[in-house]
């Protein structure tokens, strides 16, 4: 189960582990521990009235890095929401594709030296601060790199990082696994709700088997 901190604590985003398809006010579990102790630290505020404002205890979020700088880490999650952009995904989740990438460079000098060439490079094509440049001049940035090993390591971390954590499926809509609670068939499979209603015609009984 991934965990972002928040402040002095660490939240521990629940699974979605409802009857009814819906995503519930999670139970947040609180842990004290030493915090802030890394090479550099992400920080930032969660939207007032968002999904996962709601299920936070606080609206502040801070994540640990062991190995990359705090400028090194917000352009990672700059270059994540290029890669793939999501206006329902705050920063907190982004953070974690950086959190992610800074633990595979603790472990692996060659993977260190690969993310801060290509953190520079970015930051060299916009004017010293890919973090902070306009969108286009990001896109151009990224674009230009497309390919390289740096470019496709960024983006396969994406995949897990970004999508694989219950802030992404609370802020989604996706009320987690249904398999042990009887399959989709009564949880989660008609939830088309951006999708018109279906005929009764184009909506048959069940296979029950």
């Amino acid at each position: 189960m991934r965990t972002i901190a928040i402040a002095n604590a660490t939240i521990i985003l629940g699974a979605c582990e409802d009857a009814e398809g819906v995503v519930p006010k999670q139970k947040l579990a609180l842990t004290r521990r030493d915090f802030l102790k890394g090479s550099g630290v992400l920080m930032g505020v969660l939207a007032a009235g968002t999904t996962l404002a709601l299920l936070a205890p606080s609206p502040v979020w801070a994540v640990e890095l062991k190995t990359l700088s705090q400028g090194e880490g917000t352009t990672l999650m700059q270059f994540g929401r290029v890669l793939y952009p999501h206006s329902k995904l705050p920063d907190a989740v982004y953070a974690l594709l950086a959190k992610d990438l800074d633990g595979a460079a603790s472990g692996a000098p060659a993977t260190a030296v690969q993310l801060r060439a290509g953190i520079a490079a970015l930051d060299k094509a916009c004017d010293g601060n890919f973090a902070t440049a306009a969108d286009a001049k990001k896109e151009a940035a990224v674009k230009a790199i497309e390919g390289t090993p740096f470019f496709n390591t960024v983006r396969g971390q994406c995949v897990t990082s970004l999508y694989d954590n219950d802030m992404a499926y609370a802020a989604f809509g996706y009320p987690g696994v249904s398999w042990d609670k009887g399959g989709y068939i009564t949880r989660g499979f008609q939830d088309l709700k951006w999708l018109p209603e279906p005929s009764a015609a184009d909506s048959p009984a069940p296979y029950m088997g």
